[in-house]
């Protein structure tokens, strides 16, 4: 497992930081396509771009059987579960989209059909919440608006199948109830592909990252309440010592480990879900692009990293398998207010 050099932590800006509150807001890891396991059909290559702007996925395949085959393909988007306080970085506001997903195959779009549940206790409650008109997003005002809209029996019976839960606030007219969903949206896209014997089919995927963050950097943090901020940043980015020293580097006051000039933000990418073709990809080749130049990048990477242009990071290896156990993880450090550049 390697990390980035010195040299290559000199990485992008991104053209704007996502708007992030007080606390952390968490990201959601999506990924890309699954297919249902056929021994016929091979992953030639897969070429992946990832980026804080949208993540692109282009396979090739080839049919090696004796016949064409059908195969059924899915997009599976995160669980998203709701909670009182909800920070989750929901990446778009269509929320039968939230993700922008789009596919083409050979250079033309699919027509993907969208299957959403709701879970609470491990019990499904689609019908349930359909039936009373709630929408099926755990988040957003129109949720919240229309669960609060219902005649308190049918709120109580909510709050019995632990669909939802109470908050207490203040407004200046005494203390009120409002309830929030906490339930668990389930969603996935699948449709169709058809796979000619002995023919190569492209398929391309494109959707728009969720980026988590925070409004600083944490992980310069002493351990506290059994919790070592550097240790998991390290396992899970692979920040080395080069890359802690190149924050050092910007503190203004070294004994403020919280004042470095930069915000947090997180990608995940879930890359071990289309691990269901025939065999290893052929040529697997994964860029990684910050936009801009002026933040700090770690990833983890088993193999040689290329810096192949002044916000792009490129790396390439015959015969992939997703690692196991561990999916791509990206950290960028934004730069506030970084010294304009001279010339």
């Amino acid at each position: 497992m390697r990390t980035l050099g010195t040299a290559a932590f000199i990485v992008a800006a991104m053209a704007a930081a996502p708007a992030l509150a007080n606390d952390a807001m968490s990201t959601l890891g999506a990924g890309g396509l699954v297919f249902v396991q056929t021994d016929d059909v091979k992953m030639l290559s897969e070429d992946l771009y990832v980026s804080p702007e949208h993540v692109r996925v282009k396979y090739e395949f080839r049919n090696d059987g004796e016949a064409d085959a059908d195969v059924l393909v899915a997009f599976p988007m995160p669980d998203i579960t709701g909670d009182g306080d909800f920070m989750v970085a929901i990446p778009t506001e269509d929320p039968e989209n939230i993700f922008g997903f789009e596919t083409l195959v050979n250079g033309e779009p699919v027509d993907a059909e969208l299957h959403q549940y709701v879970f609470a206790t491990n019990i499904d409650y689609t019908k349930y919440l359909t039936d009373l008109g709630l929408p099926l997003t755990p988040y957003g005002d129109a949720t919240v608006k229309a669960i609060n809209a219902l005649d308190e029996a049918t709120k109580k019976e909510l709050l019995h199948r632990a669909l939802v839960i109470p908050m207490e606030f203040d407004q200046g007219q005494g203390m009120q109830i409002e309830y929030r969903p906490v339930w668990t949206l389930r969603s996935t896209y699948s449709w169709e592909a058809h796979f000619p014997v002995g023919e190569t089919v492209t398929v391309e995927h494109k959707y728009k990252p969720s980026i988590g963050g925070t409004v600083a950097v944490t992980f310069l943090s002493e351990p506290y309440d059994g919790y070592d901020p550097a240790a998991v940043y390290k396992r899970k980015y692979c920040t080395d010592d080069s890359f802690i020293r190149s924050v050092e580097k910007t503190l203004p006051n070294p004994a403020e480990r919280y004042g470095a000039p930069f915000t947090e933000s997180w990608m995940s990418y879930i890359w071990s879900t289309g691990a269901n073709w025939s065999g290893p990809i052929g040529t697997f080749h994964l860029t990684i692009d910050k936009v801009l130049p002026q933040n700090l990048v770690s990833f983890c990477w088993d193999g040689e990293v290329k810096k192949t242009g002044p916000t792009t990071f490129d790396m390439e290896a015959k015969d992939w398998w997703p690692p196991y156990g561990r999916e791509l993880e990206v950290l960028i450090l934004n730069r506030q207010n970084p010294e304009p550049t001279v010339g």
